[in-house]
């Protein structure tokens, strides 16, 4: 399958997760494990060097979990367009300026024309309020805004 996948780093970070007493974070692990196990395959995967690098922060045995799943994900070029677009994203309130690792993260989706974007972040970056902006400022850029989803949204449901 040519689909495209771009696993931000809150994915990353819920599949790799030891199981959480907090209900709804144990639930949003369990089904990025289920979405890992049985969905995975049927996409290519993507992530990038913003991925790497809030992957490695954090305790040492849990980064180095991270980066074990990580290192079986093909990585994204860096291209100058990247910047522009997530300077773009933060200069138009799509995306505040404190939450910069967001913008990068669906700057470098759309730059390469990644199908779906697979995230918990539902703050800055799975935020149905927000989307409209986003959009429009990947459309102003000449970029298509990749189609931004939980797991539970991309998993099959036959």
């Amino acid at each position: 399958m040519n689909v495209t996948v771009y696993l931000e780093t809150s994915y990353i970070s819920y599949l790799t997760g030891r199981t959480s007493s907090d209900l709804l974070v144990a639930a949003h692990q369990k089904a990025s494990q289920d979405w890992w196990e049985l969905r995975s395959h049927d996409f290519k995967l993507k992530v990038s060097d913003f991925v790497w690098a809030e992957a490695q922060d954090g305790h040492p045995e849990a980064a180095q979990w991270r980066m074990q799943v990580l290192d079986r994900i093909d990585l994204l070029e860096p291209v100058p367009e990247v910047d522009a677009l997530a300077q773009a994203l933060l200069d138009s309130g799509a995306v505040p300026v404190k939450a910069k690792f967001d913008a990068l993260h669906i700057a470098i989706a759309a730059v390469h024309g990644i199908d779906y974007m697979l995230t918990w972040n539902f703050k800055h970056i799975a935020n149905a309020e927000k989307w409209a902006s986003i959009e429009a400022a990947c459309k102003q850029q000449g970029f298509k805004m990749p189609r931004i989803c939980s797991p539970l949204e991309l998993m099959d449901t036959e």
